[in-house]
């Protein structure tokens, strides 16, 4: 992966965080770390699926991570059954 990427990847995440305390007008934030992971795990699994043809094993590969808990994090966002 490209530098470019990297830097694109964390500057979107860095402007919606950025929109997200602007609506808060006020209010107190909670939950930011899990509510960032949440928004930004699913599509990432979503896509890594896809570009593994629906291997898992390889998809694990891809992202660096054990198959088992590849499998659990695709059952928690209900990507699997």
């Amino acid at each position: 992966m490209k530098r470019n990427d990297d830097d694109h990847i964390a500057t979107c995440v860095g402007k919606a965080l950025e929109n997200y305390f602007q609506q808060l007008e006020g209010e107190k934030p909670a939950a930011v770390y899990a509510m960032v992971i949440k928004s930004v795990e699913r599509p990432m699994l979503e896509v890594v699926l896809k570009q593994a043809g629906g291997n898992q094993t390889l998809a694990a590969e891809i992202l660096g991570i054990n198959r088992n808990t590849l499998r659990k994090k695709l059952l928690d966002h209900k990507l699997i059954d």
